[in-house]
């Protein structure tokens, strides 16, 4: 095995002594030099509840790899809590976290030459990160995903994170009362785990599953469970017999594979985050993922499974309904079905072998919950290269809808007008400079779309903007409008009064203006002066590509 294993190039030949000294010092022996070294690429934290728990899974992954006959040695990654970013600063630093996530285990698995990897993922952009550098290295690899948190409870029924920053809506307009909101507050997220809903990480997790870099179920196995500490166990040991197999990440997420996750992406109304996190995947892998090739799958692939935020189930009823894999045995037709999995099986034979006891919390394909899947790509004279909203999250009655826009150039603008009573039913709320550039960080919306649900604002009114949504946004929103407002895009001409059209159906989103009137005030703007940003912010404004690639830094 010795020529086959990267490793032998800092374990075996006699120019190789000050190597071996080295791993003598973190404790290896010399036996172990003939053993595939496999790296755990970790996410734990103690301030990320989706990782809090992931060093006991990190210890099952390394007792399996052992079992195998390799030698596990792990390491870290930094990880951001989006819900912990939401509202502040600090949610400019969650979308460039994904890029320095990819390109931490990148360093760390070419540096010490590493013949293959377990990825313990997690949160909104690590899962994205590290599959981007599974991509990148390509060494055998398999992932392990947190699993969610149990749903939380509330005047007996459940709730999500999602819920407890709607009721704050309600709070502020006299609708809940203080000792309610502080209740809630304590029972909605009762273990560690990814929140309990389909927001970017179970998102992110589900898609992993299809793209079959995890095992079966390990999407939306529990993080408290014995089941989940299984999982990690059997991904260890399969870790070190896809090393000797030589089978690779790009051997399993082949674009066929990405067309699979698209696919599981429309029919369980995923995040729209995973619009910026497929086509940055695919990217490493060398592939393009178009915006349109999105919508076009979404038009082919019917919406069977209603997750909160989208609907009243949580994760946890997903999981017991059969997860991503009764979602595969589902939408069978409409998969590639010979495509490769980690587990050394095609998708096809994973999705007959799959259980799907419960088809009300996911439906067959001719009883879906809707015909078209969850998210839909809008373009039109506002958003000339697109814009992303999840159709699936808002009512009916919102597909179509025309008012005047209400202008703001940050979020915490449109909060303060929302509080202040200056936001009416029926506008549309323009948010800009929030896009990868303008941001800089391309932002999430989420404090403001939240309190827009919670004061019943959302049932009647709009919002664009260039920035993003979390995975937890539900109501008529529309975000990723791109080219950005900081960049000359047509988001940035508009003024407060000026009639935006949206209508879903046709996929359109217009600004009521004559070309000659755009043209006029494209020659007059100015880009908004803000304060230069330091660090990695200012670097991702200065290498962000546009969100139609994924709002990689290039």
């Amino acid at each position: 095995m010795e020529k086959e294993l990267r490793s032998a190039e800092i374990t075996q030949g006699s120019e190789r002594v000050a190597h071996r000294a080295l791993l003598f010092a973190v404790g290896l022996k010399r036996p172990d030099f003939a053993r595939p070294m496999v790296a755990i690429v970790n996410s734990w934290n103690e301030i990320v509840p989706g990782c809090v728990h992931l060093r006991g899974v990190a210890e099952e992954v390394k007792k399996g790899v052992r079992e195998a006959g390799g030698v596990p040695l792990e390491f870290n990654t930094i990880a951001v809590c989006d819900g912990m970013a939401q509202g502040h600063v600090g949610m400019s630093y969650s979308l460039p976290s994904r890029d320095v996530v990819a390109a931490s285990a990148e360093i760390m698995l070419q540096a010490h030459r590493f013949d293959g990897a377990v990825f313990v993922s997690s949160c909104d952009k690590i899962t994205p990160g590290m599959l981007m550098a599974a991509a990148r290295v390509d060494v055998p690899s398999i992932f392990v995903a947190a699993g969610p948190m149990a749903a939380g409870r509330y005047q007996g029924r459940k709730i999500a994170l999602p819920n407890t920053r709607e009721l704050a809506g309600a709070y502020q307009i006299g609708q809940m009362t203080a000792e309610e909101l502080a209740k809630a507050e304590e029972e909605a997220c009762p273990t560690p785990g990814t929140c309990a809903m389909m927001g970017t990480a179970n998102t992110m997790a589900c898609l992993t599953e299809a793209l079959g870099m995890t095992l079966p179920l390990s999407a939306t196995t529990p993080a408290v469970s014995p089941e989940k500490l299984e999982d990690a166990r059997r991904a260890g040991r399969r870790a070190v017999e896809l090393i000797r197999q030589g089978l690779r990440p790009r051997d399993v997420m082949t674009q066929a594979a990405l067309r699979n996750a698209m696919r599981v992406e429309m029919a369980i109304g995923g995040s729209t985050n995973a619009v910026l996190h497929l086509p940055a995947i695919a990217r490493e892998l060398g592939f393009e993922l178009s915006l349109d090739s999105f919508d076009t799958i979404s038009r082919e692939t019917p919406y069977l499974a209603s997750i909160n935020p989208s609907g009243v189930y949580t994760v946890d009823d997903f999981h017991d309904a059969g997860g991503v894999q009764a979602v595969l045995k589902a939408l069978l037709p409409l998969l590639d079905g010979d495509a490769l999995t980690v587990s050394g099986s095609t998708v096809a034979e994973l999705a007959r072998a799959a259980a799907w006891p419960d088809q009300t919390v996911i439906r067959p394909l001719d009883n879906p919950v809707r015909p078209e899947g969850g998210l839909s790509i809008l373009k039109g004279n506002l958003a000339p290269d697109g814009a992303v909203v999840k159709k699936s999250a808002v009512k009916t009655e919102m597909w179509v809808h025309r008012g005047p826009a209400l202008v703001f150039h940050s979020m915490e603008e449109s909060i303060i007008a929302l509080r202040e009573g200056r936001i009416k039913e029926g506008s549309v709320l323009v948010i800009r400079y929030e896009g990868p550039i303008g941001g800089p960080g391309m932002r999430e919306m989420q404090q403001i779309t939240a309190m827009l649900v919670g004061t019943r604002l959302a049932e009647r009114t709009a919002l664009v903007t260039d920035g993003r949504f979390s995975g937890s946004t539900r109501g008529p929103c529309i975000g990723h409008v791109t080219p950005e407002a900081a960049v000359g895009g047509p988001l940035a001409l508009v003024e407060d009064g000026d009639v935006i059209s949206i209508d879903i159906p046709n996929r359109r989103l217009d600004v009521e203006l004559s070309e000659a009137e755009l043209a006029a005030r494209r020659a007059a703007w100015k880009p908004l002066q803000k304060p230069i940003p330091r660090g990695i912010l200012s670097l991702f404004a200065r290498t962000a590509t546009s969100v139609k690639v994924g709002a990689v830094m290039e």
